[in-house]
């Protein structure tokens, strides 16, 4: 038994495992209130671009909804006027107009809701992209410190 325990004390005689862990270079510990204060900014900023895309879908929603509204009392106005054409010729040259202007407002409107679209979607992104370039320049000071 006794040549047991010096063989297994001497299988590496010379390892000092402290000796390793002193001439290992670790990176020191982040300060913890940066880290902290870094998170936060990063939720507020994420909260801030979810309320820019919320306030851009509602005006979306409202603007889709007035422009329902609008179509529904342009047709009752333009069922008005088909029927008060007494020739078919008339009509025809009516009902050609009425469908020339009715896809002319679609792709207006279609246009005006892609940009409100758009614009949010750039407002939101444009509210992280700052918050991210501020984090980099947070991190590059943080090991600059060092």
């Amino acid at each position: 038994m006794a040549d047991d325990k010096n063989k297994s004390t001497s299988f590496l005689p010379n390892f000092d495992v402290q000796k390793l862990f002193g001439d290992l270079k670790l990176p020191a510990a982040p300060d913890l209130d940066a880290v902290l204060a870094a998170h936060k900014r990063n939720l507020e900023a994420l909260t801030e671009a979810n309320r820019v895309a919320l306030e851009g879908a509602q005006a979306v929603a409202r603007r889709h909804m007035e422009i329902l509204q609008s179509t529904m009392s342009g047709l009752t106005g333009t069922l008005k006027e088909l029927s008060g054409t007494d020739t078919p010729a008339g009509r025809a040259a009516k009902q050609a107009e009425l469908l020339k202007q009715a896809y002319e407002n679609a792709v207006a409107n279609t246009k005006e809701l892609g940009d409100l679209i758009q614009k949010s979607n750039a407002e939101a992104m444009n509210k992280l992209n700052a918050r991210v370039s501020e984090a980099m320049t947070e991190v590059k000071a943080l090991f600059d410190k060092k």
